[in-house]
């Protein structure tokens, strides 16, 4: 490394691993670290982590780069995006959490979800915040947490506790509790941020019983947020972006224009549509979200970029489903081998709720089922259902979301984990019927961060420097018939009523 080079850190802490990447001023990654933590599944529907978990791995990855960096000191910002609604609550004197970090993908408030929108709370809060009444999202989560937890609600009202998401926490931690802070683009999956004041809603915090005195403070996505302390990381970094998981892959994927549109295959599958400088109302059940807020030059003035986001709960996890629970892979990159030993599915059909059913659903009580197996279906057609099946929930929200925007998608860029997986990605165009472009750097949700970061401390001028750096690595073109394409959505819609609302009653 030469000395006179600058870096970005990027700390990207994921559903089931912690990472930090290092990217040089052309957008390349210098060094990157990883590390696996555990899951924890007290009873069906419910996800937790421990936050100490969260915290000690995102930790030694980053020291691990920063002990590799020859010149540490070119370090010229940090950079934090974050799995969203995950919730945590912790003590402000000790630092220490109170409960277990409730996962976005946990279900445990979805009888309160139904009883609100029963009460016809749906479209109140939907005008507010643009989300659904769904478990998804933190409100919700952080009520259970001061609720079941003894003394949390009193605590919390006296100011003693902390609520955040993964970003407020880990920005806690790093700045040695100086800085409880969250970015607009992680506030507006709480259920209780308003997207129309960017800021916390008093009405929506009424509703769901919870103190102001527990809130973080809402900055922008990018600019002169905090510091790291020294004693932490060894260096006063600052921390110049803080963002969303997928809003920062938005970012990443070069989408700065109105009109594009990007899927993530992580955890989960996620695909936003910039929709540029006002929120766009969804009509067919998907999330009006904030993208990302900074300040564009020339003006000062800061700048808040909306999209329209689809979310499907079981993508990547559908793999670590077939590592972890039946055990027909030992690692999640067999699966694409195991897939392709078979020509198809064999009428075999998958649908992963394992945790409800995410956009265009949103059935929290619908569970994961496997139907159209015969004596022939053999592990092989499993593992190329479970693959099919992330790219047919895709194709749901894709339609959705062509449908909310009033306009014809021509192409979806790709990133994620599971995006190095070539045979997934033709699945993916065979059933959209368009071209899926995957980049040369699929890591893109540390990379949006980054770009966000060197934005905001001047390493990058704007955004047109920036989608020169975007390259294309692979172009999946669709090979089916529309009349193939039909046939394969109409036997997996039969699939999902099958899925639907499935109880134990």
């Amino acid at each position: 490394m030469k000395a006179s080079v600058k870096y970005i850190l990027a700390l990207d802490q994921g559903t089931t691993s912690s990472r930090a990447i290092l990217f040089d001023e052309r957008g390349a990654i210098v060094d990157s670290a990883q590390k696996e933590y555990a899951q924890h599944f007290p009873q069906p529907g419910w996800v937790e982590h421990d936050a100490r978990d969260i915290w000690a791995t995102q930790y030694e990855v980053t020291q691990a780069l920063i002990k590799r960096c020859s010149s540490p000191e070119n370090i010229v910002a940090l950079a934090i995006t974050n799995q969203r609604e995950t919730t945590v609550l912790w003590d402000r004197q000790t630092g220490q959490p109170v409960g277990p970090a409730i996962v976005w993908q946990d279900r445990r408030t979805a009888d309160q979800c139904a009883a609100m929108r029963q009460q016809g709370l749906t479209d109140f809060i939907q005008a507010k915040t643009g989300l659904v009444l769904d478990a998804y999202f933190s409100g919700t989560k952080l009520a259970w947490l001061l609720d079941n937890i003894d003394g949390a609600r009193a605590r919390a009202e006296r100011g003693e506790l902390a609520f955040g998401t993964v970003d407020s926490w880990l920005a806690w931690n790093l700045t040695a509790g100086r800085s409880h802070i969250t970015d607009v683009s992680n506030a507006s999956r709480t259920l209780l941020f308003n997207l129309h004041t960017l800021d916390w809603d008093d009405e929506l915090l009424t509703l769901l019983n919870i103190p102001r005195a527990v809130l973080p403070r809402v900055v922008p996505s990018a600019g002169a947020l905090a510091h790291t302390e020294t004693s932490i990381l060894g260096y006063a970094i600052p921390i110049a972006a803080m963002v969303g998981d997928q809003q920062a892959a938005t970012f990443g994927q070069g989408c700065f224009k109105p009109g594009m549109a990007k899927n993530t295959y992580g955890t989960g599958c996620f695909m936003l549509l910039n929709t540029g400088t006002q929120p766009v109302t969804s009509r067919n059940h998907l999330l009006t979200t904030v993208g990302w807020q900074r300040a564009v030059p020339p003006a000062t003035s800061l700048q808040t970029t909306y999209c329209l986001e689809a979310s499907v709960f079981m993508g990547g996890a559908t793999i670590q489903w077939l590592r972890d629970g039946l055990n027909i892979i030992q690692t999640a990159g067999e699966v694409e081998a195991l897939a392709q030993s078979v020509p198809d599915v064999g009428d075999t059909y998958l649908v992963p709720a394992f945790t409800g059913l995410g956009a265009p659903y949103w059935d929290g009580h619908a569970r994961g089922t496997l139907i159209g197996m015969t004596r022939g279906t053999t592990k092989a057609h499993i593992a190329r259902a479970s693959l099919e099946a992330i790219a047919l929930q895709v194709a749901d929200v894709f339609e959705a979301m062509e449908k909310d925007a009033g306009l014809t998608l021509t192409e979806l860029r790709v990133d994620g984990g599971a995006s190095k997986n070539n045979l997934l990605l033709q699945m993916q165009a065979n059933i959209l019927g368009v071209p899926v472009v995957r980049p040369k750097i699929v890591e893109t949700t540390a990379l949006g961060a980054a770009y966000l970061a060197g934005l905001a401390v001047g390493l990058w001028s704007d955004t047109h420097v920036i989608s020169e750096l975007w390259q294309e690595d692979k172009r999946f073109e669709p090979q089916w018939s529309d009349s193939q394409r039909n046939a394969k959505r109409t036997r997996w819609h039969q699939a999902v009523e099958r899925a639907k609302s499935w109880s134990e009653d």
